[in-house]
């Protein structure tokens, strides 16, 4: 067990890992798998490969860590790192100074947003394992004025961020991995037992400098997922150029380590169908290959048998549809997954699963910012430096949270005061309400009223105030002020923050944990003003979600693009099929050019694309495949995802192989499924007898 190893698209490839590992270890005694380390890219690989071993049946289990969490040890760095908090604002206070005297350098964007940009940037300069001097490498002679004078910037902040590399846990990581490729090979530090990296794609400069230093072990092996052993050597050779491949990841292991063999001897579902997908991906300079080897396909129809194309008129249709076979799926027992990369779509899919009262099982679970305390937070931050509209009064009054702490008036007779508030205010006025408008209101209503206007024109005095604050101010303040306006809230009158339902639930804990975290580093960050401080806000929250108590259907999965390679078999739907939706729309860097990252040896932005398209790949080659598009969305018409138009238009120009039958049939077959989804939209007919 030495060296590069890869497993196909198509299989469960935690099942397939355990099974290739025990076949090599059943020579050994049971202990022997104690002491194999599993190094993985991601949690969610970890708890597949734990529950995979559970399933071989009773075993000493190897360790499993992940590979991000490698470090030098406590000798080489001592300190703990640093919270990525605390690292993002003190580059936002750098970003605040920048801007204060080039306001045209940040046109368009947040402090927040340009922080978290930044942060990224330096993430990847870490773990590619660029410092200074790679940017001072960079010719800026040829570029506009704006990225001259970004580089400039980014010199400066570079130069603050990188010069403690222990303080980040991607430049421990870069700094473990630099260590195993120098002192290993002396025969220096070598681990204790076998080492194997399973699952990773060596997408990062750090990752994949530890994966070849495993691969030159003597105990250590590199087990590769959707690798895709119909590619010819040819192409392999130029294929470190191709970016938006979904396979060039693997060319850099594949120059060191040499070409993989497989794990196992398990086959994909269906090999024709990956050769098709295999010739359909080739790098865009190679695509003449279509016309000398696809000749050599088989017979497409069979290839083909087990993909339907589903071309909906809009996302709505999409969704219906979708809902609907994961309903048949549901009925007959079989497992199904949808991978999708659009959260729009999936809020739609569980929406009409939600008319069968059925709930799948979504990994990714809600976001926080769309949880009710989450939801309940952003609408206070956003009435900091804004007028107080009747429209804003009423969203904060009719919230489920507000008042549910207080025992003077209850959510029903609050609920009641609300209604007759806004028919006075949409009939009456003002347009910005007051104090002086709720005190008027009070005097024409019973008790009930009298109590639940006081408060509420007490809470007016201090949102009004709010509202007139715009200029910059400490973090800690602006934190202290939505936390006071937030729990006053939730308290109602004469209650208690404690009693109400604001941090009860799991999501109100989680919200707790976020605001708690933000105000131990808030001394860190810039003054800012309400509209950054509501982008910050909504980035901190953003980056947590909250999965359902309830158990989903155990039949339904909801899965997203990274999580193919683990749940791309039996029956798969791949969705939001468009482009910007799978792929998604690469986002903008505000600081480097793609011909200055490429000239300070970063990745390119096409990396994005080649790592979704990896994900394509492995979910197309599933047992069973559901393509689906919608044609239109709200605004034009769509464009087909990248993929699967090479993928149309490749068997469209395969007469010979009866591509263009097989495209039909995918599409009848998807034809057929739109046909039952509108069908069960429509209104039932009544009829009526004379």
């Amino acid at each position: 067990m030495q060296g590069l190893y890869a497993l196909p698209p198509g299989l469960d490839f935690a099942d397939c890992f355990v099974q290739g590992l025990l076949e090599r270890m059943s020579d050994q005694p049971p202990e022997a798998l104690a002491r194999v380390t599993i190094l993985t890219n991601a949690a969610t690989t970890m708890g597949a490969l734990r529950r995979a071993f559970d399933r071989a049946g009773p075993l000493l289990l190897p360790q499993i860590r992940s590979i991000t969490g490698i470090d030098p040890g406590p000798l080489v760095m001592p300190d703990p790192p640093v919270p990525p908090l605390a690292r993002r604002l003190q580059l936002a206070r750098l970003i605040a100074q920048m801007l204060a005297l080039r306001p045209d350098l940040g046109a368009g964007h947040s402090i927040p947003v340009l922080a978290q940009s930044l942060s990224q940037l330096m993430v990847e300069m870490q773990t590619e394992g660029r410092d200074l001097s790679d940017l001072e490498a960079i010719d800026t002679g040829d570029h506009a004025r704006h990225w001259q004078n970004a580089l400039a910037f980014f010199k400066i902040a570079a130069d603050f961020h990188l010069k403690n590399s222990w303080e980040d846990r991607p430049a421990r990581q870069r700094a473990a991995s630099e260590a195993a490729a120098r002192d290993w090979p002396q025969g220096i530090g070598l681990p204790q037992g076998p080492v194997i990296v399973a699952g990773s794609t060596g997408s990062h400069g750090a990752t994949r400098l530890y994966m070849q230093a495993v691969a030159a072990l003597p105990n250590g092996a590199v087990v590769l997922p959707g690798f895709d052993f119909d590619q010819p050597p040819p192409v392999w050779d130029g294929l470190e150029r191709a970016d938006d491949h979904p396979q060039a990841r693997f060319a850099p292991l594949i120059a060191t380590a040499g070409y993989p063999r497989r794990w196992t001897q398990a086959q994909p579902p269906s090999a024709a169908r990956n050769r098709l997908v295999s010739l359909a991906l080739r790098p865009a300079p190679v695509t003449d290959q279509w016309i000398a080897e696809g000749p050599a396909l088989p017979d497409l129809v069979p290839a083909t048998a087990d993909l339907t194309l589903i071309e909906a008129d809009q996302p709505g249709q999409e969704a219906e549809t979708i809902a609907l076979i994961m309903r048949d799926a549901a009925e007959r027992g079989d497992l199904i997954t949808l991978i999708a990369a659009d959260s729009g779509l999936i809020r739609r899919v569980t929406a009409a699963l939600d008319r069968w009262h059925i709930r799948p099982d979504d990994s990714a679970g809600r976001p926080l910012p769309l949880t009710a305390p989450g939801l309940f937070l952003r609408q206070v931050a956003a009435l900091f430096g804004q007028p107080l509209t009747i429209d804003r009064l009423l969203i904060l009054l009719k919230h489920p949270l507000t008042a549910t702490g207080s025992t003077v008036i209850k959510r029903n007779d609050m609920l009641r005061e609300t209604r007759e508030l806004e028919l006075q205010l949409r009939r009456n006025g003002p347009a910005f309400p007051d104090a002086d408008t709720l005190a008027d209101w009070a005097t024409k209503g019973d008790e009930t009223r009298k109590i639940w206007a006081e408060w509420l024109a007490a809470m007016l005095v201090r949102i009004t105030a709010l509202a007139r604050d715009r200029g910059p101010r400490p973090l800690p303040d602006r934190l202290s002020d939505l936390m006071g306006l937030a729990q006053a809230l939730a308290a109602g009158p004469a209650g208690d923050v404690d009693q109400s339902r604001l941090w009860q639930d799991k999501a109100g804990q989680m919200a707790r944990a976020v605001l708690d975290h933000l105000a131990e580093h808030a001394g860190l960050g810039p003054d800012i003003g309400p509209g950054d401080f509501s982008a910050l806000l909504v980035t901190e929250l953003q980056a947590k979600a909250v999965r359902e108590d309830v158990a989903g259907h155990h039949c339904l999965r909801i899965r997203g693009p990274r999580e193919a390679r683990l749940y791309a078999h039996g029956t798969v739907i791949l969705s939001g099929l468009n482009e910007g939706g799978w792929p998604q729309h690469l986002s903008p860097d505000p600081w480097l050019s793609r011909q200055m990252r490429a000239a300070a040896g970063l990745p390119l932005p096409e990396r994005q694309i080649g790592l979704a398209a990896h994900d394509f790949q492995q979910g197309i080659a599933a047992e069973r495949v559901i393509l689906t598009r919608a044609k239109r969305d709200a605004e034009a018409e769509t464009i087909p995802s990248r993929w699967l138009n090479r993928l149309i238009n490749l068997m469209s120009g395969l007469p010979e192989r009866n591509g263009p039958a097989a495209l039909t049939a995918m599409r009848n077959r998807g034809q057929h499924w739109l046909q039952l989804a509108e069908a069960l939209s429509r209104p039932a007919q009544r009829s009526h007898s004379a």
